[in-house]
């Protein structure tokens, strides 16, 4: 079910909007004013935001250019496509209308069929955007569980690998947040380029904060852990103090509030294979993955294991 919040003056709106959105796939919010829409964005994860107009002499949708841009204007409303509509608007109304921010402007000279189309795309496309990290710009959760439901029920032989940082928590203290966000994207850097040097039907995602998956065929891992491990840890020194990095290690507080040497950041990889039929689903690889990730880390330096064990 989609969320579509709406503001419709007179009846050639409210058909158009019904003519390109399905009724029984989209549920609509009605809307006045952006304090309402605001009050619609908390209770709901919208969709869309439509404001039609009627044509009339005294069309508000004319004014209502003011609400586009303090739409656009607001961070988190922002996000959400905003559509327009009347029925027959001068270039320069639409025009306005772009340059406030609206992602689509249609009229009645807008077949129907293109309009479905473009707004199911408008829609697709803002759900896909958000799912994506924006530090990294890698595919997020969501993704990485399609792409893996996808490999699954190919029942093809394939690994996904579990890549996270050792020590980096430390690091983020010790350095800020700043140099923490440069090294998680330059081992996002490092992880994509390997992977699509040697794979380019491979899949890398960001799951968040230091973790990161990727996904490729069963027989490229060694090759490719290998030259990730090995890229990482000739490049990450580089990320500290000189002083830092020669002495290997930098102190600062542990989580008990403790002060404590802590070595330099290194990456392990779990990795876990599913030959045809091992997993139905991704939280049976996800368990097995977090169960891997804890005896991987315990190792000194960079590394990575594959799972021997049988699903469990």
């Amino acid at each position: 079910m989609r969320h579509v919040a709406v503001h419709l003056d007179g009846p050639q709106a409210e058909v158009f909007l019904s003519r390109i959105l399905d009724k029984k796939q989209v549920s609509r919010h009605y809307f006045r004013s952006v304090e309402d829409l605001l009050t619609l964005a908390q209770r709901f994860s919208l969709d869309l935001i439509f404001i039609g107009g009627s044509g009339e002499d005294d069309d508000p949708v004319f004014g209502i250019l003011d609400t586009v841009r303090a739409i656009k204007t607001h961070t988190y409303l922002s996000i959400i496509p905003t559509i327009l509509y009347h029925p027959n608007p001068a270039d320069t109304t639409q025009l306005a209308a772009y340059e406030s921010g609206a992602e689509e402007f249609y009229s009645d000279a807008v077949p129907i069929s293109i309009a479905k189309v473009k707004t199911g795309m408008l829609i697709e496309r803002a759900i896909r955007d958000l799912a994506v990290n924006p530090s990294t710009r890698l595919p997020g959760p969501g993704l990485i569980d399609l792409e893996i439901e996808r490999q699954i029920k190919m029942e093809q032989q394939f690994a996904v690998c579990y890549a996270d940082l050792d020590n980096f928590k430390a690091y983020n203290d010790y350095y800020g947040y700043y140099y923490g966000d440069r090294v998680i994207r330059l081992t996002a850097r490092i992880i994509k380029d390997v992977v699509f040097d040697l794979c380019r039907e491979g899949f890398v995602g960001h799951i968040g904060g230091d973790d990161f998956i990727f996904v490729i065929p069963a027989d490229l891992v060694p090759r490719i852990c290998e030259n990730i491990l090995r890229t990482f840890d000739v490049i990450i020194p580089y990320r500290y103090q000189t002083d830092d990095r020669r002495r290997g290690y930098i102190v600062t507080r542990n989580r008990r509030g403790e002060e404590e040497n802590f070595s330099l950041m290194t990456l392990s990889i779990a990795v876990v294979v599913n030959k045809g039929k091992t997993f139905s689903h991704v939280g049976e690889m996800s368990h097995m993955l977090a169960d891997l990730k804890k005896y991987t880390k315990s190792l000194a330096g960079s590394n990575y294991v594959v799972e021997r064990r049988r699903k469990y």
